[in-house]
C-alpha cells in the first residue's frame, strides 16, 4: 500500500470518526452555522476527498497528482449538492413546536374557569400545537365570565394577566 493511500485511509477514518461525534454533540455546538462553512459542509468535504482519493488509487494507475485533483473536484461537486439539494432545504423546513409562555402575549384565549375579582382562574389557547391551557388572573383584578374571549397582556410566573377581549368591529 502506497504512503498517499494510507494517508486518504487513515484520514477517512479519523474524518469519519469525527463526523459521527459531530452527528452525536451537534446540538452543542448549533451556533456556528455560518453558511458554506458550515461544519456539515466542512466534514462531507473532508470525508469526500479521503474516500474518492483511497478508492481513486486503489482502483486505477493513475498518477497521485491527477487522484488528488479528481478527488478535490468530486468532493467540491458532492459538497455543493448536500449543501444547497439537502442542508437549506432542511434549515428552512425546520420548525419547531415549543413555544414560551412570552410567546402567547397578545394572543387571545377563551376562559374555561370563571375568573373571579382578586382570584384565579383558567384560560385555553388555541395554537397550532394544539389548546393549551393556562392559570389567569383579571389584568386589573376584574371578574370575567366562562366563555368569555381574553387577550393575554402579561405573563408572570406561569400565571397569565388577561383582559376581555372586545373585538374591533
Amino acid at each position: 500500500m502506497r504512503e498517499i493511500e494510507q494517508f486518504f485511509l487513515y484520514s477517512l477514518i479519523i474524518v469519519g470518526l469525527i463526523t459521527i461525534l459531530y452527528v452525536l454533540f451537534a446540538d452543542a455546538i448549533d451556533g456556528v452555522d455560518a453558511g458554506f462553512l458550515n461544519p456539515t459542509v466542512i466534514l462531507s468535504f473532508l470525508l469526500f476527498i479521503s474516500a474518492a482519493g483511497f478508492i481513486l488509487l486503489r482502483l486505477t494507475e493513475w498518477s497521485n497528482v491527477v487522484v488528488i485533483l479528481l478527488a478535490v473536484i468530486a468532493s467540491s461537486i458532492l459538497s455543493f449538492l448536500l449543501y444547497y439539494f439537502i442542508l437549506i432545504p432542511l434549515a428552512s423546513a425546520e420548525v419547531s413546536m415549543a413555544y414560551t409562555d412570552e410567546s402567547l402575549q397578545g394572543k387571545v384565549g377563551k376562559v374555561i374557569v370563571p375568573i373571579p375579582a382578586d382570584g384565579f382562574g383558567e384560560i385555553v389557547i388555541e395554537t397550532v400545537n394544539g389548546l393549551i391551557s393556562k392559570r389567569a388572573v383579571g389584568y386589573d383584578n376584574e371578574e370575567i365570565e366562562y366563555e368569555k374571549q381574553v387577550l393575554i397582556i402579561d405573563v408572570e410566573g406561569g400565571t397569565f394577566f388577561v383582559k376581555e377581549y372586545e373585538p374591533l368591529k
